[in-house]
């Protein structure tokens, strides 16, 4: 299969945000960003690990035209960075989706959970447990609701999609190690389309895969290298 698309050029017009190690509406070491039905943008600040620089941990939440409108999470304290640290913490958080009421999905690849998050900002809940086990995962990546509400993530280190719904309950999942036509290689980046049809970058694989709703593998594109449709370690679509 061989999908052919027409050269696309976009215009600039302005840039948002600045360095900003504590709050306000810059970012640091932004990893991930998602909008929502007002246009409101989430960026995900993984941050750093200087004790310094605690409270860059956080989703920053702006309009476009560059005004803060809220933040909410805050850095685990190290002696905490385990299966019981306190709610609405961060070590190192890898993605941010939106459900269909609003509500911020937040994955830590330290903590081996899901933060939940209200409007306001207030953690709602968590869910997740380290393993290789259905509903388990190891790493955790990319995050992406379908229009049903599913949530599907990229479970980097177990080298496989899984599919849950957004309370946390395991449906599906698939996916191996390995180059092969519907494996991967510490797969990251999630992106689904209008179809339903699943995008994945995985990341040492430097490649793209698509997939039907089910998992069923349905095409694949790139390949290593610097030249143009040739990826290297690709993060995100």
């Amino acid at each position: 299969m061989v999908t052919e698309i027409a050269p696309v050029t976009f215009q600039y017009s302005h840039t948002i945000g600045r360095q900003e190690n504590r709050s306000g509406n810059g970012f640091f070491y932004p990893v991930a960003i998602t909008r929502d039905e007002e246009n409101n943008l989430y960026v995900l600040n993984r941050g750093s690990e200087t004790p310094a620089f605690f409270p860059c941990k956080r989703v920053t939440v702006f309009t476009i035209g560059e005004e803060l409108v809220r933040e909410f999470g805050e850095k685990v304290q190290p002696e905490e960075a385990n299966a019981s640290a306190p709610n609405g913490t961060f070590m190192w958080p890898t993605s941010v989706a939106l459900d269909s009421q609003g509500l911020a999905y937040v994955s830590d690849e330290w903590l081996n959970r899901i933060s939940i998050f209200n409007k306001d900002g207030d953690c709602v809940g968590t869910w997740g447990t380290l393993g290789d086990g259905e509903g388990e995962f190891n790493r955790p990546s990319g995050l992406a609701f379908d229009k049903e509400d599913n949530l599907y993530m990229v479970d980097g280190s177990n080298h496989r999609i899984q599919k849950f719904t957004k309370d946390g309950k395991f449906l599906a999942t698939w996916g191996k190690e390995g180059s092969g036509d519907g494996e991967f290689d510490y797969p990251w980046g999630i992106e689904i389309d209008h179809n339903g049809d699943i995008f994945i970058a995985d990341w040492r694989n430097d490649r793209i895969q698509k997939f039907s709703p089910d998992g069923t593998f349905l095409m694949k594109f790139g390949t290593s290298g610097q030249k143009d449709g040739e990826f290297y370690r690709p993060t995100g679509i």
